[in-house]
Parts: C-alpha cells; sequence; structure tokens
C-alpha cells in the first residue's frame, strides 16, 4: 500500500489506517468522482489523485477533494477541505464543499466504497 489506488469497487477501512501512516500519520487524501461513484486515494496532493481519475475518464467538475480520518467516528470522518474544491464558476468559492448536495453525494460514495 505505498502508492495511488483508484477504488471502484471496494477498499478496507484497514487499508486506509495503513495508508495515513504511511504518508500523514492521521488521515488519507481522497479525491472522489460524483458522478462515476469512485474515488482515488494516497498521495502527498489532492491535485495528484484529480489527475489519474482525469486519465482514467472522469470529469474535473465531478471532482472533489476530501481527506479520510480512519481513527474518527464515521460522522466526523470525512473532511471536504482541498484545494482542487475552488471552482467558482460551480458556485463553491472556497477549499470546502460548500454544497449540502455534493457533501451527500460524496458521503454516499465514501459509505458505498469503504468496507469496515
Amino acid at each position: 500500500m505505498d502508492q495511488t489506488k483508484i477504488v471502484t469497487d471496494s477498499i478496507a477501512k484497514d487499508d486506509l489506517h495503513i495508508m495515513s501512516r504511511q504518508l500523514f500519520g492521521d488521515y488519507v487524501k481522497g479525491v472522489v468522482d460524483v458522478s462515476r461513484r469512485i474515488m482515488a486515494v494516497h498521495a502527498e496532493l489532492h491535485a495528484d489523485l484529480e489527475r489519474v481519475l482525469l486519465e482514467n475518464g472522469s470529469r474535473q467538475e465531478d471532482l472533489w477533494g476530501i481527506n479520510l480520518y480512519p481513527n474518527a467516528l464515521d460522522d466526523e470522518w470525512i473532511e471536504y477541505d482541498s484545494m482542487i474544491n475552488i471552482r467558482p464558476r460551480q458556485g463553491n468559492r472556497s477549499r470546502d464543499v460548500e454544497s449540502e448536495e455534493i457533501r451527500g453525494k460524496i458521503r454516499a460514495v465514501v459509505a458505498m466504497l469503504v468496507k469496515k
């Protein structure tokens, strides 16, 4: 588990624990494609994960950067903060995902892909 992974089916939360210790200690960076319902995890930059997904058929407007804290409680383990989220043309003017609708889509994809 030492490189970026595109999650199309599932990933164990234990794998996210391992990834978190390898780079940042307590979290894993991720980018979720809310349209294709996949995500990429485990890189130093959200932009690197975004690039991998774009190279694999995703559209930029569907990609949202998050941080996953595997040790946190389930309702607090997703942080919606990334530079790739700044996109005024889509109505998101900050690093945070401002739309509750998009946050809900992100939560649904993460819940579908991450197995306890």
